[in-house]
């Protein structure tokens, strides 16, 4: 299983399953909590997740598909759109140094 101490973390991607829609609001959101870390945000396809990536941020339907795309990232699945719990994770892990593991 994956992990890493959020302080290494300098590059989360945003995947979904078309790369249109709600994830677009996701991927936006994400960039403003994450841009005082400097943390890039990325919003791809599922099918196009780049190898660097080290964090996947994806809808828990596609989150096989997105762990099969990426091994070696740390796939953290949500639910809802708007804020899900997970999204905090992610922000908490990159600003207090916790282990963010899939």
């Amino acid at each position: 299983m994956p992990e890493l101490n959020g302080r290494d973390i300098r590059k989360v991607v945003i995947s979904c399953d078309a790369g249109m829609g709600s994830s677009v609001m996701v991927a936006s959101q994400m960039r403003q909590r994450l841009k005082k870390y400097d943390v890039a945000v990325e919003h791809v396809p599922v099918n196009s997740i780049p190898p660097d990536a080290q964090v996947i941020l994806v809808h828990a339907g596609l989150a096989q598909r997105a762990q099969s795309m990426a091994p070696g990232a740390v796939v953290v699945p949500f639910q809802i759109f708007m804020g899900d719990p997970a999204f905090e994770k992610i922000e908490s892990a990159i600003r207090d140094g916790g282990v963010l593991a899939s």
